[in-house]
């Protein structure tokens, strides 16, 4: 029993952890072990209860969007290397028609390699040959992996066909007839992977899917003036350190758009391990583009700046794809865009809920609404 006394001052010799009443307000500003919002109250002078701030939370802590399920050694490849390839399909052709065969022959080569590359680590997420074959057997204008799959199939062979030709010598026009078919299509193939990432409901994709494109066409020419730089002799630099120029440039101030307009959705390119990544990449970028320009007479610095540009350009993908991730996972990043949009009076469905995912098209996860939870 307590022993306490019920005086004119109050309960006197009380025990409050045990005897206080529900919603009593302690001396420290907590109400039945919960803080209460505002500063005080009627009768309660001095009061300094809050509830806790909101967490964003899902049932048993699982996130609001499937997270895409993908390799990043098979998908972040996947997008370095097919910006690569068409990119270099297209210096290639440049140096073909100026007179620079050794540039043109490496950048060549570099382009199937490459292409095919890209191809396979498609196929080897896919998990087996024939899903590919059956993403050919329609073509659908509005679906990025439909286009891309169309693109790959068509690209890869004339990629080869201009290299195959540029190595032996052999049969120069049907090599020059390649080179420009694959230039034609370089530039789709080096940025349609934007458009499929920003075609699903993950909130660093999708939300900047104005200025991605962008993004990659930027990176993929780094890339290729990099490889320029380090496969072709010093006196045919000349396009490939431009080239890298122009797409450091346009990288670097696309991303910076595309960051500034997304605003909270765009924090994992600044945060965690995509953010480690994306940091990288331009510091990567200014070095090799300044490395370029300023050991233009130097056969040494021209290689060491070409493998930086290269190195950039695969850290931006893999910041890009890990981003990715990141924003899946949290469900801030999907919430609150959807209650700003609320609140000003636009849809709250500000993303996809479905997906045209790189792999398992038919039956993918990546940006569907968790319906388990």
């Amino acid at each position: 029993m307590s022993e306490s006394d019920v005086t004119r001052d109050g309960v006197r010799g009380g025990r409050p952890d045990r005897e206080a009443t529900t919603g009593a307000v302690r001396d420290d500003g907590r109400q039945g072990g919960r803080r209460r919002r505002g500063g005080g109250g009627r009768g309660a002078r001095g009061e300094r209860a809050m509830v806790p701030d909101a967490e964003f939370r899902s049932y048993y802590g699982r996130s609001i969007l499937n997270p895409p399920v993908w390799e990043s050694r098979d998908i972040a490849g996947y997008l370095f290397l097919g910006g690569l390839a068409g990119a270099s399909s297209v210096l290639g052709a440049g140096a073909h028609v100026t007179g620079r065969p050794a540039l043109a022959r490496s950048t060549k080569l570099a382009a199937v390699a490459a292409g095919a590359l890209s191809l396979a680590a498609l196929v080897h997420d896919l998990g087996r040959p024939m899903r590919f074959l059956n993403m050919l057997r329609v073509f659908k204008v509005t679906s990025p992996m439909s286009v891309g799959s169309w693109l790959l199939a068509g690209y890869v062979p004339l990629a080869g066909a201009a290299a195959a030709s540029a190595v032996s010598g052999r049969l120069p026009r049907i090599g020059a007839a390649a080179t420009a078919g694959a230039a034609a299509l370089g530039p789709a193939v080096a940025s349609y992977t934007a458009a499929l990432i920003s075609d699903t409901a993950v909130p660093a994709w999708h939300d900047g899917h104005r200025e991605m494109p962008y993004v990659f066409v930027g990176s993929a020419a780094t890339a290729a003036g990099g490889l320029g730089l380090v496969a072709a002799p010093l006196r045919e630099h000349g396009p490939a350190r431009a080239l890298a120029a122009m797409g450091v440039g346009t990288e670097l101030a696309a991303f910076e758009l595309m960051e500034r307009r997304m605003g909270m959705p765009g924090e994992p390119y600044s945060q965690g391990r995509g953010g480690t990544y994306v940091r990288a990449g331009k510091i990567l970028s200014v070095a090799g583009a300044v490395g370029a320009v300023l050991g233009r007479r130097s056969r040494l610095a021209g290689a060491v700046s070409g493998g930086a540009l290269l190195a950039a350009s695969a850290a931006t993908r893999w910041g890009i794809f890990h981003a990715g991730l990141q924003s899946a996972n949290d469900p801030k990043y999907t919430v609150v865009p959807q209650r700003r949009r609320l609140e000003e009076g636009r849809p709250a469905t500000g993303t996809s809920t479905t997906t045209s995912s790189p792999s398992r098209t038919a039956a993918s996860s990546t940006g569907e609404p968790r319906t388990d939870a």
